[in-house]
């Protein structure tokens, strides 16, 4: 009977941290497919200088995790950026697509590892970046809606969008019409 008094707290410790999920949905190449259907993309990664970083950090008010953007410049005009934000443990990466004048034309979420709130991937919550740009200062509860039980990943894709898309119009767009 004493063992079954030691297992049972122990059991319980095991289970307390929850069930870990790690779903792939779609592949950079895949992403950029949806995003761009029929477009060629060529890729122009960019290393942001310490100013670069700073300016963007400043206009966001959202903090710069790498100074490495993964970027492709699409042949139908606009831009494919890779990029992730931290959910509430684990990374999300996303896709943004940019047309050729910086407003945003979709979101995908490429992979989810966290156990809540993968409802960021619902089409109608994503829907709402579609034709932002860097002058919408995109707000979780303002601009952008929240969903129950997702409000870190709302929060941080929003603000990773923010982010992405004042790195187009300080980085991107000089170097791309």
């Amino acid at each position: 009977m004493n063992s079954r008094l030691i297992f049972l707290p122990l059991a319980g410790i095991a289970i307390a941290g929850g069930p870990a999920y790690a779903t792939v949905y779609l592949s950079v190449e895949q992403a950029q497919a949806v995003l761009f259907p029929g477009a060629t993309v060529q890729p122009q990664p960019r290393t942001l200088t310490e100013e670069q970083v700073k300016a963007i950090e400043h206009a966001s008010g959202v903090h710069v995790l790498t100074k490495q953007l993964k970027v492709w410049r699409v042949s139908a005009g606009g831009w494919f950026i890779v990029d992730e934000v931290v959910g509430k443990h684990e990374y999300i990466p996303f896709a943004l697509a940019l047309d050729d004048k910086g407003a945003v034309k979709g979101v995908e979420i490429l992979e989810y590892r966290e156990a809540y709130g993968g409802q960021i991937r619902d089409p109608e919550w994503q829907k709402q970046f579609l034709g932002k740009d860097a002058s919408a200062k995109l707000q979780l509860g303002k601009s952008i809606r929240n969903i129950s039980g997702a409000t870190l990943s709302c929060k941080h894709i929003t603000d990773g969008v923010e982010r992405l898309l004042v790195t187009y119009e300080l980085v991107l767009k000089q170097s791309g019409r």
